[in-house]
């Protein structure tokens, strides 16, 4: 989001509360951006509010990041797109970078391990856009965002035989929410890669032995997986929201992810 005033890229903006427009920090009070209803401003009276100095002495409310938004309306801007197409091409990269490995992934040929990356890509991007897309539906302001960091290591994933991580970036969520609306947004992602998981376990059982069934059961595997990490009820990872939230909900969602990445690994391993 751009500071209205000034054009700064602004993560968490402040909202005026009189004019309704985004700003920086250094442009929030209506006298620093040219407030149309500065005459309202100076009229508040409000015994909550934050007092600022100024030429006479009026009382402010400040709105830190996105609004509520109108629920339901799903959208995706320019930039998110482009940091989603820069993620899809670095796990794509790491996907296909696991011919490196040798062993299990040498009995696949070029299209079969194509068709992991692709399995692979799309996982990691529904995980994301569920916790948008849930987010969003709750009239919160949700975007995907490289992070620097993540992006390195996952470049660096991609050209390395033994660092294999897919962190290239999250989805930012701001807005006011309850602690219940936080949980059933990060139950949103593991959800899906326990779905994806349990069908890719389905379906490699069902066509039987080839080097298609090795994919599936790989895809499994690493569908769960990634629902079992994110579910450990640990800093910032959604298991711990969702464990502050509903024990029980957490231990639904967790014991799955365990059976289904042991299922995998069990036949992986045989």
């Amino acid at each position: 989001m751009k500071c209205r005033k000034c054009g700064q890229e602004t993560f968490l903006p402040f909202r005026c509360p009189y004019c309704g427009d985004q700003f920086c920090s250094e442009h929030r009070l209506p006298e620093n951006h040219d407030c149309p209803r500065m005459d309202l401003a100076r009229a508040q009276k409000e015994d909550d509010d934050v007092v600022v100095q100024g030429p006479t002495s009026y009382k402010y409310r400040v709105t830190y990041g996105q609004p509520r938004r109108a629920k339901g309306r799903i959208y995706f801007s320019p930039k998110e797109i482009k940091h989603l197409a820069v993620a899809s091409l670095l796990v794509i990269g790491v996907g296909l970078s696991y011919v490196m490995f040798g062993g299990i992934f040498a009995l696949m040929d070029w299209t079969t391990l194509s068709f992991f990356a692709v399995i692979l890509t799309l996982s990691f991007l529904t995980h994301e856009i569920a916790h948008k897309v849930t987010a969003q539906k709750r009239g919160l302001w949700a975007e995907f965002r490289l992070t620097l960091w993540g992006a390195v290591l996952t470049l660096i994933s991609v050209i390395s035989p033994l660092l294999k991580l897919i962190s290239p970036g999250a989805v930012m969520i701001s807005g006011p929410a309850q602690m219940d609306e936080v949980a059933k947004i990060s139950l949103a992602g593991p959800t899906v890669n326990i779905v994806f998981s349990t069908v890719f376990l389905g379906v490699a059982f069902a066509i039987g032995s080839s080097p298609v069934q090795v994919a599936l059961f790989l895809a499994a595997l690493l569908n769960g997986f990634i629902a079992l990490f994110n579910l450990i009820p640990i800093g910032i990872l959604d298991g711990f929201k969702i464990f502050s939230w509903d024990k029980t909900v957490w231990a639904l969602a967790f014991v799955p992810s365990v059976v289904l990445t042991a299922i995998s690994y069990f036949m992986i391993s045989t």
